[in-house]
This record gives structure tokens, sequence and C-alpha cells, in this order.
């Protein structure tokens, strides 16, 4: 095998396993959110600061609006999850994921001043996994190398070139 296919091989690799283990943790995500009902989103939005503290405050104050946009996150984190997973509809999936995350981002972003109230885990200046995990969804998203592996691929009416 020639150097240039072997680094293809292993860059559709990495992307491939990129995609699982992010939607792994989007999944994971979903899954602990359903089976624990008392957990919501109230905490979360109540502690946003930035330019979604409006909306953040609108829901919280409104327990059926909060009861969806808690069903809603649970269920799109458990959609986009196994999307990533199983490798269906990824491009959907990879950017309805980053789109979420992104609003996590924008509703507690991690700017010096804005630190969350609550048990952290971690330090964070500007850059948070949100918003890492976000760009790689939108990277996988546009790399046609990263649906090769995957229902999407039994789906394709054109075969994907390496």
């Amino acid at each position: 095998m020639d150097p240039q296919t072997r680094e293809l091989r292993w860059q559709q690799t990495l992307l491939i396993t990129l995609r699982f283990l992010i939607g792994w943790h989007l999944l994971y995500e979903g899954l602990h959110k359903l089976i624990h009902p008392e957990w919501s989103s109230i905490g979360f939005l109540a502690e946003s600061q930035w330019i979604f503290s409006g909306i953040a405050d609108r829901i919280v104050s409104n327990p059926g609006l909060l009861n969806v946009v808690d069903a809603m996150n649970t269920w799109g984190l458990i959609a986009i999850g196994l999307g990533l997973i199983l490798g269906l509809f990824t491009r959907t999936a990879s950017l309805a994921g980053a789109f979420l995350l992104l609003l996590y981002y924008l509703f507690n972003p991690p700017f010096i001043g804005m630190g969350l109230v609550g048990p952290a885990e971690g330090n964070y200046l500007m850059v948070n996994k949100n918003l890492i995990e976000a760009v790689m969804l939108l990277y996988l998203a546009v790399s046609p190398k990263s649906i090769r592996f995957g229902l999407d691929s039994l789906l394709s009416k054109k075969p994907i070139k390496p």
C-alpha cells in the first residue's frame, strides 16, 4: 500500500473514531437524563449570564416550557448520539449536534467573570469541551470520509472514494 493511501486510511479511521466517541458522549448524556427523571436544565439555565440569559430566564420561569426544553434536550442528545454512532444521517446528526453544543456554549460561555456557580469539571478560558466538540462535529459534517463506515454508506447511491 502506498504512503498516501495509508495516510488516507488513518485519517478515515480517526474521523470515524472521533464520530463514534462524540456520539457516545452525547448518547450517554441523553440516556443519563432520561434515566434520572429528577434531572432538569433549570440549574444550567438559571446560571446563564450572556446573550441568551433573557431566553433562559423565560424558560426557567415557565414550567411547561421548561419541560418541553428538557424533553427536547434529552431526546435530541439521544437521537444525535445514535446517529453518530450508527453512522446514520451523519451530516444531519453532526450539524444538529454542533448546533446544540453551540447553544450550550452561548448560554454559559467560559468567559472571565462568568464562572458557573455549581460544580465544574475543569477550568476554562474561552474554549471548553462544548466548543471543541461543536467544531469537530462541523468538520465531520463536511468530511465525506466520516460517513464511509456506517449505515449512511449502505444508503448512499454513489460510492465514496478514499
